[in-house]
């Protein structure tokens, strides 16, 4: 009768363990790409720095690494507590398949700071109608209800995670990541647009979006914290006309160091 309860405790003891070194993992993971990216760029960056395909690619995800991973990492470490075996590499595959999204989405990101691009070296009086544009598509975006459908199931995500414990295969840890990832894509696609206006490199915009997204994520007042989010990026929409240094890459206003 009492060999029961201090197995059952052990047993449980072990999953905490578990849980709190996957977490660690994904948190070091995050930390590591941070470093990379300050050490790299030291803070700087502007809209028409534009590597190539591949590299602008390799160094998106890892931005997105860093942004991203802190955000998501309480998620994780719930689906780690779903897992029997394995946890350590299953919830490694769940952060490489989140990971993967924001990498694809990098495509899209290219093209659009080859656009900014163009706009702040060539007709840098058009970039703060366009900076104007950036800040109004997220701030209405901000405000919609498919944001806040997005938002709540990143922040309560038991449903998804029962349906993933149902996936079967090799690669099912990866699809769960890539679903959640969809998901987060969806809520903060609108913020990553802001990298265009702030500078696409620019490490201290990185910082400032990343910490709206654990905010909007983590905080007891996410929801209203979006969009207080969306308010403001209304509000820049305009004052953008009257100071054009806040959009820097796209209106040659230096970097968000000079502000």
């Amino acid at each position: 009768m009492s060999k029961t309860p201090r197995t059952s405790g052990t047993s449980a003891s072990v999953a905490v363990r578990h849980t709190a070194l996957c977490t660690g993992l994904l948190l070091v993971a995050a930390a590591a790409a941070w470093a990379w990216v300050v050490l790299r760029w030291g803070g700087t960056g502007s809209g028409a720095m534009v590597e190539p395909p591949l590299p602008f690619l390799g160094t998106w995800t890892v931005m997105m690494a860093a942004m991203m991973l802190p955000g998501t990492a309480p998620v994780a470490s719930l689906y780690a507590r779903t897992v029997t075996v394995h946890r350590a590499p299953r919830t490694l595959a769940f952060a490489v398949g989140y990971v993967l999204v924001w990498a694809a989405a990098g495509i899209p990101a290219y093209a659009l700071a080859v656009g900014t691009a163009e706009v702040a070296t060539r007709h840098p009086a058009a970039g703060t109608t366009v900076a104007a544009a950036i800040f109004a598509i997220n701030g209405v975006y901000q405000l919609t209800p498919l944001k806040d459908r997005c938002l709540t199931t990143c922040r309560s995500p038991i449903g998804h995670l029962l349906r993933y414990a149902s996936y079967r295969g090799p690669l099912r840890d990866l699809r769960a990541g890539a679903h959640h990832g969809a998901y987060c894509l969806g809520c903060c696609w609108s913020l990553m647009l802001l990298l265009a206006a702030f500078g696409v490199m620019n490490v201290w915009a990185m910082v400032g979006l990343a910490l709206v997204v654990v905010a909007e994520k983590q905080l007891p007042g996410g929801l209203r914290i979006a969009r207080v989010v969306g308010i403001v990026s209304l509000a820049l929409a305009v004052a953008v006309f009257w100071m054009p240094a806040l959009a820097p890459g796209l209106t040659g206003g230096g970097d968000m160091t000079e502000m």
